[in-house]
């Protein structure tokens, strides 16, 4: 049964006629009997009955428009419970986060919000085009893209931005072109390289160099976790690009970052939503915490 209808009979019951009800519905009178008539297709006794020219409740619709007005109670207190979970801060958020973005904003991220809400933090790092879909197990899913990738799909997710960080060159403290404050594509063309997967966000970094020095690099590892590969840097057996702003915590310690003057590259960070989860007011709190933590990280970051 439909509680629309339910509603109709109550109506009925209280204003005594079809024109009563559909002049206070402000629809018309034929419109209210076929609503009406769908309810009574489905109720194997008369719910009502004429009386002259006025049709009126059986004992059976009273019963069942009694019923009603309990329905219509027990949705209010739906909608209102519904009302307060959507405006609790007790509500735990589900976050996701590529590698690097959790180690730079997973730890400033706890302390900004001292426990409330609670949050559930995972570490996931795919390929650009499955960001979105883990939108369906996260509240908030910390994704990357390149200037040049697809953009997000609005119909499907919600996309915040958090920071636009550039992507430096990653030398071993040793090597001979740490001592230069910028470089050029031209100074690190026949360097060995570390890359991540085929697929995934900073593969097509180095196609873009590669394309801009006219030749091919040579990839020596495919590594994607960026702590793993500032290792391999440090032991001097490759460089690597690597994100300026979430990635800091790696520089040091024998591992430097120098940007390409000659050839500017960035990334972008996201934090994806589906539309629904961005109704919750516990998770428009992370979210707002979030781009709190990532300013401060770009500040950092210089």
């Amino acid at each position: 049964m439909d509680a629309a209808h339910l509603r109709l009979l109550r109506e009925l019951g209280d204003r005594g006629s079809v024109a009563a009800v559909a002049a206070a519905q402000h629809v018309s009178a034929s419109a209210v009997s076929q609503q009406l008539a769908h309810l009574q297709a489905r109720v194997p006794v008369p719910l009502t009955v004429r009386r002259g020219r006025t049709l009126v409740l059986t004992a059976a619709g009273e019963a069942l428009a009694a019923a009603g007005t309990r329905v219509d109670e027990a949705l209010t207190s739906a909608r209102e419970a519904v009302g307060a979970f959507l405006e609790s801060d007790e509500r735990p958020v589900r976050v996701s986060a590529f590698h690097s973005a959790g180690l730079a904003l997973f730890g400033p991220l706890l302390r900004e919000l001292d426990g409330i809400p609670p949050l559930h933090l995972a570490d996931a790092d795919v390929a650009h085009r499955d960001f979105p879909g883990l939108t369906a197990d996260h509240d908030l899913v910390i994704a990357h893209r390149l200037a040049h990738d697809a953009p997000w799909p609005v119909d499907r997710v919600v996309a915040t931005p958090l920071l636009t960080e550039a992507l430096d060159i990653a030398l071993p403290a040793t090597h001979p072109l740490a001592r230069r404050e910028r470089l050029r594509a031209i100074d690190v063309a026949d360097e060995r390289w570390v890359s991540v997967h085929p697929g995934f966000p900073l593969a097509g970094v180095l196609d873009h160099l590669a394309a801009h020095v006219g030749r091919p690099l040579d990839i020596a590892h495919r590594i994607n976790e960026f702590s793993v590969s500032a290792e391999v840097v440090r032991a001097g057996a490759a460089i690597a690009v690597l994100p300026r702003t979430t990635t800091l915590p790696l520089a040091g310690s024998g591992l430097v970052l120098r940007p390409l003057v000659d050839l500017p590259l960035v990334r972008h960070v996201d934090a994806l939503a589906r539309p629904d989860a961005v109704a919750y007011a516990a998770v428009r709190r992370v979210l707002r915490s979030l781009r709190t933590v990532a300013a401060r990280a770009t500040d950092a970051a210089g």
